[in-house]
């Protein structure tokens, strides 16, 4: 049993859906689990995320915090782990992750391990036991920590299931306020432009219609996303295809874009390298259309479909168009 922090986050007025992740895998290693959330007006996250395991919620709350953005974060996070001192501090793969753990994990001295898929805890020393994808995914490390300081775990999204919301839990929220110096934020807020979104979210999406370079350009992304839309599904995208500029960095899933678990991923001239597969390996059922029958993605495949996809994929649309009518 380890005494847990989970530096959250959250989405608008709701707990981050990977926030609820870390809160299931803090608590299959026992002890009490804290969660920070840092900003302001987050009451109702803080009671979400008691509703999905969370013992203390700690509001860490400062005007910077809303505007001053990593070095604000570093600095904040730095000061809650001394308060409370955690054995183990889970951040999500986020920008908070991967900027904001490392240079706290530094400041404290402690071991980090970065893209972690899986954790476990070692009865015997009390350390936690970490897998995590190495080698572009094509294998994955079994890693632990050293004798000193808390030990950093930055999780990937996607890979644990949130526990169900318990509205009758109960779980102390308290707020907590830091000292941060103006001095140490090193960037100027000006604005903040949002992206108009359309439909669900890509890392929500209980269904993905991704595209690759074997679709040969941009405009048949528009075909992917009238399926989609039938399907209520997202469409996502290989690294290929949005390097060539055919669709914004936004649909990139893989290793270096976002973190997927549909129930389905249909994929469509993707051939299935190491580091796509590294962001879709939750999905549930993968169907693959693509000419090559050597293409990787047919051994990940579900069900496959060997083919040109100028043919396939409009018989396909037509199909489930009709399906959706009757």
């Amino acid at each position: 049993m380890v005494e847990t922090l989970v530096a959250g986050e959250a989405d608008g007025d709701a707990l981050d859906s990977a926030t609820a992740e870390m809160i299931a895998a803090a608590r299959g290693l026992g002890g009490n689990v804290d969660v920070a959330l840092f900003g302001s007006g987050l009451d109702q996250p803080a009671a979400e995320a008691i509703a999905v395991g969370a013992d203390k919620v700690w509001l860490v709350e400062h005007d910077l915090l809303d505007t001053g953005g990593t070095d604000a974060q570093v600095a904040a996070l730095e000061q809650v782990c001394k308060q409370i001192e955690p054995e183990v501090v889970f951040l999500g793969r986020s920008a908070l992750g991967r900027d904001v753990g490392p240079r706290v994990a530094f400041r404290l001295d402690a071991g980090l391990a970065q893209d972690c898929i899986e954790v476990t805890l070692d009865a015997g020393t009390g350390k936690v036991i970490v897998r995590r994808p190495v080698y572009g995914g094509n294998a994955v490390a079994t890693a632990t920590f050293g004798e000193d300081g808390p030990q950093f775990v930055i999780m990937r999204a996607k890979v644990y299931e949130p526990l169900e919301p318990d509205q009758s839990r109960e779980g102390d929220i308290v707020r907590l306020s830091v000292d941060i110096e103006p001095s140490m934020i090193r960037v100027r807020h000006v604005e903040t432009v949002e992206a108009a979104g359309e439909g669900v979210r890509l890392e929500d999406a209980a269904v993905v219609v991704s595209g690759g370079r074997g679709l040969g350009g941009p405009e048949p992304f528009a075909q992917l996303g009238e399926l989609a839309d039938l399907l209520g599904g997202a469409v996502g995208a290989s690294r290929a295809a949005c390097d060539a500029g055919w669709v914004d960095y936004s649909h990139q899933v893989g290793l270096t874009g976002k973190t997927i678990a549909p129930n389905v991923y249909i994929t469509v001239g993707i051939s299935g390298a190491s580091q796509h597969m590294a962001g879709c390996s939750g999905a549930k059922n993968i169907v693959a259309v693509n000419r090559d029958r050597e293409a990787n993605m047919f051994k990940e495949a579900s069900y496959g479909v060997v083919g040109d996809w100028e043919k396939i994929l409009p018989a396909f649309i037509e199909t489930v168009r009709e399906l959706v009518k009757s």
